[in-house]
């Protein structure tokens, strides 16, 4: 990440699973949503939303 010091907000998955599966929740805030999803260097806003848009149609 370009800035180590961004917080990353918690997402309501891992309210539900932090008990359950703490391991599967702290992969899906910080590496999925913090550090893939905010990446800017290879995919804009609009083209990483429309490939989550289609990947769930």
């Amino acid at each position: 990440m370009a800035n180590a010091q961004t917080k990353i907000k918690q997402t309501a998955g891992r309210e539900q699973l932090g008990d359950f599966a703490p391991k599967f929740a702290e992969l899906n805030d910080d590496v999925l949503f913090g550090e893939v999803w905010s990446r800017t260097d290879k995919l804009g806003l609009r083209d990483r939303s429309m490939v989550t848009i289609t990947a769930l149609v």
